[in-house]
This record gives structure tokens, C-alpha cells and sequence, in this order.
């Protein structure tokens, strides 16, 4: 169980680099098509009429601007990924502690309110995921039965729902992430939802700036 948890782990960090990469790439790609062309146009405007360096600089120049244009799918799809970028990275912002506390008067209190106020949070956490995931798995089964195309990548076979999976799918996993937590606030192995402390990260670099 331990090792299918640690290969979960990887997973969602590998998936979550894999979906910045292809962001970033598709981005870069259509942003230098963009801009590319422009330069072979001057280029041939340098050499001249009636040389074949010219000719061969507006032909390039042409297939370059003719891929940029082709590219218009480019920034639906870098939207799509970002995303399943935000939503995955939901659950593995809650694994990591990574979305940001406000629990200041919390850790006022003796431990064993902590622990209480923790299971109270950790309980309604779950609720909510629970019903965002019932909510947009309906919405999701419905755009499903209706299949209809994604703007500007129909035509590359992914409809809406393909998209619109994630969703779900991301509050599932938060759910799970949650339910963990719920676990080890019953062991007493943790009092809080283990969230970032942004003041003690500022002492922290202050006090290392020192």
C-alpha cells in the first residue's frame, strides 16, 4: 500500500511538470511562428528583386506564417492545461500544505481544541469536496451526452467534457487528500489540516537574512 502511495506521490508531481512543460512548449512554439516570419520577409526585402535568395526567404517565410496560422488551436489548449494545471494541482497543494492558513488564534488554543477545531475543518473540507465532486460529475455526464467539440479543438477530436473531466477528478482526490488527514488527526499524529504559515516563513527568512 505504502509503495502504490509513493508511486501516487511521483505521479502527481511528474503529471503536474508534464502539464507546465506542454504549456510552455506550445506557448513558445506559436509565440516564434508568430514572429519568425516576419524576419525572413525583411531578409528578402535585403536581398533584393530577382534574387533567389529572396524567393527562398518568402517561401520560408510563407510555410512559417502558414504554421502560425494553422495554430489557432494553440491557445485554447494552453487554457485547457493550465486548467487541469490548477485543478490537480488542488489535491497536491493539500498533500503538500501548500494552500495558505489562517488558524493564527487557532494555535492560541490547548492542543486538544486544536485537535477538535481540526477534526470540525477536516469534516467540512470533506463535505464540500464530496459535493463539488457529485455537483460536476453530473455536469460533466451531461456535456458527455451531449458531446459536443471544444471551442477551437473539435476538429482535433477533444470535446468539452474531455476538459471538463478534471474537475471531478480533482475534487475525488481532494477528497482522498482529506480523508487522510482526517486519519491522522484521529491517530493524533497531526492537530491542524497541515496548512503553509506564511508567518512563520517570513520570520523564518528574516531570521536566516540575519
Amino acid at each position: 500500500m505504502n509503495a502504490m502511495l509513493r508511486i501516487w506521490d511521483r505521479f502527481e508531481e511528474a503529471f503536474i511538470v508534464f502539464l507546465l512543460a506542454a504549456m510552455t512548449l506550445v506557448t513558445f512554439v506559436y509565440v516564434m511562428l508568430n514572429n519568425l516570419y516576419g524576419v525572413f520577409y525583411s531578409m528578402a526585402e535585403w536581398f533584393g528583386e530577382d534574387s533567389k535568395l529572396q524567393e527562398l526567404c518568402y517561401g520560408i517565410g510563407d510555410f512559417i506564417m502558414d504554421g502560425a496560422q494553422a495554430m489557432t488551436w494553440s491557445n485554447a489548449l494552453t487554457k485547457a492545461l493550465f486548467a487541469w494545471l490548477i485543478f490537480f494541482g488542488i489535491a497536491y497543494g493539500v498533500r503538500v500544505g501548500g494552500h495558505i492558513g489562517v488558524d493564527a488564534l487557532v494555535k492560541l488554543a490547548p492542543r486538544h481544541i486544536q485537535r477538535l477545531i481540526g477534526f470540525v475543518a477536516v469534516l467540512i473540507c470533506l463535505g464540500y469536496a464530496g459535493l463539488m465532486a457529485t455537483a460536476s460529475y453530473n455536469w460533466v455526464n451531461t456535456l458527455m451526452t451531449h458531446n459536443i467539440g471544444a471551442d477551437d479543438l473539435g476538429h482535433l477530436g477533444i470535446k468539452q467534457w474531455h476538459i471538463n473531466l478534471i474537475v471531478p477528478l480533482s475534487f475525488v482526490l481532494v477528497f482522498v487528500r482529506f480523508f487522510e488527514i482526517f486519519i491522522r488527526i484521529l491517530r493524533n499524529e497531526q492537530t491542524g489540516l497541515g496548512l503553509a504559515d506564511e508567518a512563520a516563513d517570513a520570520m523564518k527568512l528574516s531570521d536566516a537574512k540575519e
